[in-house]
């Protein structure tokens, strides 16, 4: 395997989601878990752009990163749970841990078999970016649920914010 950019690039995004995710995991202040789920979204955002899926990037960065996180960030700091102090601990994570890494084992043993000779199909017509986004636009498209989506966000945060005031 030759070390390319590429490779730089796709070792280093996965660095983030893998290390981001397990920092959402293993953390127990919640802000900082929410800090690791925005590293998280950030390394697939970037193996989304090694993909050459620009439209699905910018929805993991614009929607993901942008609103969700930020929404969570938010929703967790207008509580009144004080941050970093849990009632329990779970006295079964030794045991979660063996069978993940022994399913993330199994997963990687079947990738690499299974798909290590593959070539690619081909590339996504440009036409087909140009498609949804008329599609995401139009009428008759997905701009209705995009907007009803934005609503409830907008009415989620509104709530939270009624609810935290004194």
């Amino acid at each position: 395997m030759a070390f390319t950019p590429v490779t730089f690039v796709f070792l280093l995004m996965s660095a983030f989601a893998l290390g981001g995710s397990l920092g959402v995991v293993i953390n127990r202040n919640l802000i900082h878990a929410a800090m690791f789920l925005m590293l998280a979204l950030f390394g697939m955002a970037g193996l989304f752009i090694l993909l050459e899926a620009s439209f699905l990037a910018a929805v993991q960065i614009l929607v993901y990163i942008g609103a969700i996180s930020v929404l969570i960030t938010i929703t967790i700091m207008v509580t009144r749970r004080i941050m970093g102090t849990t009632e329990s601990v779970n006295k079964q994570w030794p045991l979660a841990a063996i069978v993940a890494a022994m399913i993330a084992g199994t997963l990687g043993f079947v990738l690499l078999g299974r798909f290590q000779n593959v070539e690619p199909v081909g590339a996504v017509p440009d036409t087909y970016i140009a498609e949804m986004g008329k599609a995401l636009v139009s009428h008759q498209g997905y701009l209705l649920p995009f907007e009803v989506a934005s609503v409830l966000l907008l009415a989620a945060l509104i709530g939270s914010i009624v609810v935290a005031r004194e």
